[in-house]
């Protein structure tokens, strides 16, 4: 019996290299082993972005074709939006009745961010409730595997617990206590060499053009003491060579020789990355394109994911529902 995997991104902006590398390739291969669950998180969006959502569609769109166009099969897989699963919604509710208010308040991200968005008003109860909404997410679909990244480990914790206390408390065993599968590609540099990211400004979007990938990639950060083309350089402080590592794995230990060898040239090096992120990129491009020329397949898609994620959701709610002795009349 495969296991069961759920993945949510939030649509906050244009999904970036980062998200490629770090979730998207991902997705594309897990549906390949485990029944998949795909969801734009929007939502989730909200515990940040709620005062201004007049992106928020384009937002949804731009990801679903991301998405589609990386791989992601709806046929294999199911791709919906969060807030047409009104499911989501009972669960997260029914969830808060159980979930100690120290444990969404000890979540380290939750300060930390609190910290980070200090200019913006987020001391709201929905950003607080932002673990047990993913943890209701989760359950939706009683999946057992989740793929993230090692910030988010402390969310895919909360939700064991919750999980486990739910079960505990209605002597039941409704939900099973979700894994995190580790990304391979956890970090991506941006352009200047902090993490990719849209408020940083400094990222390069998955579905760039040609041109704008070669633009990009001519800004990036190379070795501050190297100076002239015959210094010798060292790739480990060079963001190209992370791309390198990234995209193109098997010209790694080449790449650094060449550096440190002063072989060749930081322009020279930047280009050639560049050749290489745009022929791995090609294929998603053109994709792109079509989609964006047929908006109503993508969101047919989503409808219909939306419907399949429905059907499952409401049977666990139904478990959920009986478990605590709730009763429609």
């Amino acid at each position: 019996m495969k296991g069961r995997v759920l993945n949510g991104m939030r649509p906050t902006g244009k999904l970036h290299l980062g998200n490629y590398l770090g979730s998207v390739v991902n997705m594309v291969d897990l549906q390949e082993e485990y029944d998949c669950y795909f969801s734009i998180v929007d939502w989730h969006a909200l515990t940040t972005g709620y005062e201004d959502t007049s992106q928020l569609q384009d937002n949804i769109l731009s990801i679903a074709i991301d998405w589609l166009s990386a791989g992601v099969d709806p046929d294999k897989s199911v791709v919906f939006v969060q807030s047409n699963v009104k499911e989501h919604a009972e669960l997260h509710l029914l969830l808060s009745m159980v979930t100690p208010l120290a444990w969404v308040e000890r979540v380290p991200t939750y300060k930390e961010q609190l910290r980070q968005l200090e200019t913006r008003n987020i001391a709201t109860y929905g950003f607080l409730g932002y673990p047990v909404l993913m943890t209701a997410d989760i359950l939706a679909y009683k999946a057992d595997t989740i793929p993230v990244g090692e910030d988010q480990l402390p969310h895919i914790e909360i939700a064991r617990e919750i999980a486990r206390r739910f079960n505990f408390l209605y002597q039941c065993s409704v939900f099973p206590e979700a894994e995190a599968k580790l990304t391979k590609f956890a970090w991506l540099p941006g352009i200047d060499g902090r993490k990719m990211s849209k408020s940083y400004g400094n990222e390069i979007h998955m579905s760039s053009t040609p041109d704008e990938i070669r633009t990009k990639v001519s800004q990036m950060i190379t070795d501050p003491a190297r100076i002239r083309k015959t210094d010798p350089g060292h790739p480990e402080v060079c963001v190209p060579y992370q791309f390198y590592k990234a995209f193109a794995s098997n010209t790694e230990e080449s790449v650094a020789n060449e550096c440190r060898g002063a072989k060749v040239g930081c322009v020279a090096c930047k280009r050639r990355l560049a050749d290489i992120i745009v022929e791995r990129m090609a294929p998603i491009y053109e994709r792109q394109q079509e989609l964006k020329r047929r908006p109503d397949d993508v969101f047919d898609v989503l409808r219909e994911g939306a419907k399949k994620a429905q059907i499952a959701a409401n049977n666990t709610l139904v478990e959920m529902r009986e478990a605590m002795n709730l009763r429609d009349f």
